[in-house]
């Protein structure tokens, strides 16, 4: 049997570390350098003189000998294990499955937010616009490429039948907008904004102000055609001082 195979990912003929002594311990292919174990894609030895050191990578991270580093463990999307499907036990918490590594949101219908996790802590991100987070590739891409089912299913509507409009809104720079906001068809006071892109929301501007739709901002009454009158019969908005145009 050959003592070599080939790398799928690297194109490159690699090294079967399968070799033990009669003790059942590693045995160093050469006398210094770091070798993969053949059966656990987190742990690897460490030859020194010809003599191996067992180490596992940081919980979530695998090892890649093809990694012109001394630190040879990396994301599960960018190494190639092949047959070394063991792990050690996750070391996670609730929002990190392990402690190190790029995580879904816990709700399957949340597909736009996931979790960047390093050592336990995790950072929450959301996707641009319109995008789902692929756990195995690590990062966002177009729906149809996600492959996810279920998103969207919870919130995507609201109790006035308010959906967050597919096209992507952008700026005047020709930037995405990442959370877009929307005027109130019948309310000159409220607005929605679409967390995201995806997420309705629907909110107000405080008494004696509207939603202009043109700034994007709470503006006063009578900068916002149509919106002029909307509080001339009520007292505690007329009462107080309206802000004014520059």
């Amino acid at each position: 049997m050959s003592e070599y195979y080939l790398h799928s990912r690297t194109s490159s003929c690699l090294y079967k570390h399968n070799i033990r002594t009669q003790d059942g311990a590693f045995k160093c292919p050469e006398k210094d350098g770091q070798y993969e174990d053949p059966i656990q894609c987190d742990k690897y030895y460490e030859c020194q003189d010809g003599k191996a050191k067992e180490k596992l990578c940081p919980d979530g991270l695998m090892f890649d000998e093809t990694i012109r580093k001394i630190n040879k463990c990396d994301q599960p999307f960018n190494v190639d294990c092949g047959d070394r499907i063991e792990l050690q036990p996750p070391q996670g918490n609730n929002n990190c499955p392990r402690k190190n590594g790029f995580f879904s949101h816990p709700d399957p219908s949340n597909c736009h937010v996931f979790y960047n996790c390093i050592g336990g802590e995790y950072t929450e991100i959301a996707c641009t616009s319109g995008l789902h987070f692929d756990e195995y590739q690590g990062i966002c891409v177009w729906p149809d490429t996600a492959g996810r089912t279920g998103c969207g299913k919870t919130e995507d509507k609201l109790k006035d039948g308010f959906e967050c409009p597919k096209e992507v809104q952008a700026d005047g720079r020709g930037q995405v907008v990442s959370h877009p906001k929307y005027a109130h068809p019948e309310d000159c006071q409220k607005f929605y904004v679409c967390l995201s892109g995806v997420t309705p929301r629907e909110l107000g501007c405080t008494i004696g102000e509207v939603y202009n739709d043109v700034t994007q901002m709470c503006d006063a009454p009578e900068n916002v055609p149509g919106c002029e009158d909307w509080y001339k019969d009520t007292p505690e908005a007329t009462s107080k001082p309206k802000p004014k145009k520059p």
